[in-house]
Parts: structure tokens; sequence; C-alpha cells
């Protein structure tokens, strides 16, 4: 349990499990909310912390860190980023659009029903290289930029990491180092009474033992799951290299039986390669006889 322990004490912020514990607290999340927007909000309710969301079997399952609503029945989802993917800003996308498909009943006819949201993704880094703390995008007409299509989705980027900061509180500015550094000292260093009230939760979190074994049976599940992403990534190298060879044999002109005896391999599996490859006679353009090997199989 101390090695445990160890690891929750060493996570900041901007580490997922510690900020979705953090913010299953109505309070905590809400002080972020506020510290963030620099607004006023109360929510409504308990945050939904690891919301899955899959609108459909046929469609890419989501999951969103926190979601909560306002009094107004706005509905914020917050995502913690800690590593640029380079796919972000088309994830925000997707991710608003799916929470938007839930927000209605089936058979609901008055789109004016459907409650305003707001998107907000936290990182280390600047997406958008401007220095900013925070980018916030809203529909606007490219011919007439005055003009908002005011439909209720917002989309907010914050980057801890900006340069702007003669454009923000110091409460938002000592969050901003608060996600990275999330310590005692950093936390008794400002006199914002919100961002103690969330190290208070963060300190409760890392002295539980439940949340310990929580954390320990968290990254255990994460370290095999990677284990077993490596092994799957073998074996798919070493079909790869496989299919490279068959398609090299057969510019040459060999058949199913000699190449299985070359490559040591058995007599279907290089007959199952070489039924694939047919249709991409005679170049054998091996990424393309290996997509068609995947959807044969897929069939």
């Amino acid at each position: 349990m101390n090695n445990v322990t160890t690891k929750l004490e060493s996570l900041n912020l901007v580490d997922k499990f510690l900020f979705d514990e953090t913010m299953e607290d109505t309070e905590s999340y809400q002080a972020v909310i506020n510290i963030l927007l620099e607004n006023e909000i109360e929510l409504l309710g308990r945050p939904e912390t690891e919301k899955e969301l899959r609108v459909s079997p046929d469609l890419r399952q989501v999951r969103l860190d926190v979601v909560g609503m306002d009094q107004e029945k706005m509905i914020y989802y917050t995502e913690m980023q800690k590593r640029d993917t380079g796919n972000l800003r088309k994830r925000s996308r997707y991710y608003q659009a799916q929470m938007d498909v839930s927000l209605l009943e089936p058979g609901t006819t008055d789109f004016n029903l459907l409650s305003s949201s707001c998107f907000i993704l936290i990182a280390p880094f600047d997406m958008f290289g401007k220095g900013l703390y925070r980018y916030t995008f809203e529909g606007i007409c490219r011919e007439c930029p005055e003009l908002a299509i005011e439909d209720g989705a917002v989309r907010i980027f914050i980057n801890t990491r900006g340069r702007n900061r003669e454009n923000f509180s110091q409460e938002f500015l000592d969050f901003m180092e608060y996600i990275t550094k999330t310590t005692d000292e950093t936390a008794e260093a400002t006199s914002s009474v919100r961002i103690k009230r969330i190290h208070k939760r963060v300190a409760d979190i890392r002295k539980s033992e439940k949340m310990g074994v929580k954390y320990m049976q968290k990254w255990e599940e994460l370290a095999y799951a990677r284990q077993d992403g490596k092994e799957e990534g073998k074996e798919e190298g070493k079909e790869q290299h496989l299919v490279k060879q068959v398609c090299r044999k057969l510019i040459k002109g060999k058949g199913p039986e000699v190449i299985a005896e070359e490559t040591e391999e058995e007599l279907a599996v290089i007959t199952e390669i070489c039924k694939a490859a047919e249709k991409y006679s005679p170049g054998y353009e091996w990424e393309k006889v290996y997509e068609e090997l995947q959807e044969q199989r897929r069939l």
C-alpha cells in the first residue's frame, strides 16, 4: 500500500485519475468551472465522472471526464488532457456532438429544448500557438463577424502555460500553476478560497486508503492494457512482415506451395494471403493486400 500511496501522492490535477476523483465533489467541480470561466455558476446535483456515451452500437463510444449542469440548464463537460494527441480539435467536435444527441428524448420535435452546452478542455500545452490561457469558440458568420449563430454550443480550450497574464485574475493564474503543481505549498501560497477548497478534496483523496486501492487497480488495468497492446502490435507487425514477403515472392512468379516452403509457414496461411493479393496483381502492393486480408476476415 505504501508504494501505491507514493504514486497517488505524486499525481497532479493534470492527471486524469486525480482530476476525475476530485471533480466528483460538487463544490470542487463548481469551483473549477467558476475559476476557468471567471463566472459565478451554481451546479445542480452531483457531477458525473467518466460518463460513457454511445448513441448507436455502430458508432464510436466516448468517455467524458466530468459532466455537470447549472441552474440555467447549461451543460458543462470538462476534459483534462495531459498529452497532445494531434486530434483534439476534431475530438472536441465529436464529443460535443455525441453529448448533444443524448440531450433530447426520442420523438422530441422542438429543438429549442436542447440545452446549451459548454465543452472545456484543459491542457498543459498551447493547441493554437497564440500564447493565450483561454480560447473560446462560438459560431459566428464569416461574412458578418458581428453575427453569432447563438445555438448554445461553446467550446473552450484552456492552456495552463499561457502568457497573457494581464487579462486574467490572480485566482485564475494561481489555478493554472496548481493544475500542474498540485502541492501543499502551491495551495498555501494562493489567497483563493476556491483553490484551497479544491486542495482539501485532493488531500482527502491522497489520504484515503480506499482511493489508494482504487488507483492501484486502475494503474494495473492500464499496465495490462498497454502490455496487451504491445503484444497485439507485435502480432500485427509479424503478419505485415509476412504479407510483404509473400508479395515479393508473388512478383517473382512463385506459387503458394513454394512460398510456404520458403517462409516455413503453413500452406493455409500463405494461401489466404495469396487469395487476398489476387486483385492487386501484378504490382502486389503489400499495404493494400494487408488491408484486403483484414477486410476478408471481417466478412
